[in-house]
């Protein structure tokens, strides 16, 4: 628990979600907008986060729908790219996610300094994207081999659109995981992006691993934030602070301020 005090700056933090549009390669890439109107949509998705007080941001290419597990290298040269561009103007901790590649994002998070990755490092799934296998000892290894020792890894243990191949409880899962992998922390997910994590699984992962950071990593919104963080040591939110709530929207900065006043008050001030 003492990394997230030390390098997020608080106990229970919200890591908000700064997502990118679709990236070259991506199929509803905006050719005409560039990678200038990408740079542009980031910054202004973080300056609205850190102008309603976040805790930390993970820029993140939501946009390239359908997702691959092996990205192609110019993902990570766009994502790396703006982030460098805007370094300067980052005044909060910040991680990273290149969904769905676990050595990419550490690839990521090496090159631009960031803090932490989300990713899926443990287990098989069946999910939308076909078999959705990993590797975690590799992985690992490919960070330590980069000089990457430093970035935290936060384990999506119940990952979005996907099924663990296998009859194995989540409390199996998570006290396996921690064992195994030895985690910086644990996501617990809902369904999609924007589906509330349920409070019993989020219970069940703290209960085996209560010195591990447990996430809710899904569907935290104003109205259930409190529940939520009564359970979880953190969440990590994209959708509640997107105008009208919805995922494609960008950020608005009135929903985050409300969102992370109803936090400091579940924090207790």
């Amino acid at each position: 628990m003492e990394w997230m005090k030390k390098e997020l700056g608080t106990h229970k933090p919200i890591i908000a979600m700064c997502h990118m549009p679709a990236l070259p390669g991506d199929p509803n890439y905006d050719r005409s907008a560039g990678t200038r109107g990408i740079l542009d949509a980031t910054r202004r998705g973080l300056h609205a986060l850190q102008e309603g007080g976040v805790d930390a941001v993970m820029f993140s290419n939501e946009s390239s729908l359908p997702y691959l597990t092996k990205v192609e290298p110019i993902t990570t040269a766009v994502m790396a790219g703006a982030i460098g561009e805007l370094k300067r103007e980052i005044s909060i901790p910040f991680g990273v996610n290149v969904l769905w590649d676990p050595r990419a994002s550490i690839d990521l998070a090496v090159a631009t300094g960031a803090v932490f990755v989300r990713e899926i490092f443990t287990g098989v799934y069946g999910s939308d994207f076909g078999i959705w296998n990993t590797n975690c000892g590799e992985v690992v290894r490919h960070r330590a081999a980069i000089g990457g020792e430093s970035v935290r890894l936060l384990f999506n243990i119940v990952p979005e659109a996907a099924a663990y191949l296998g009859e194995r409880t989540l409390k199996d899962i998570a006290k396996s995981t921690v064992f195994n992998a030895q985690p910086d922390g644990l996501c617990v997910s809902g369904l999609t992006a924007g589906a509330e994590t349920s409070a019993d699984q989020l219970r069940i992962v703290n209960d085996v691993a209560p010195d591990t950071p447990v996430f809710a990593n899904t569907g935290v919104r104003v109205t259930n934030v409190r529940d939520q963080l009564s359970v979880a040591d953190g969440a990590i939110v994209g959708t509640a602070l997107k105008k009208d709530g919805y995922i494609w929207n960008e950020v608005d900065v009135d929903r985050v301020k409300a969102f992370m006043e109803a936090v400091r008050d579940a924090r207790g001030g």
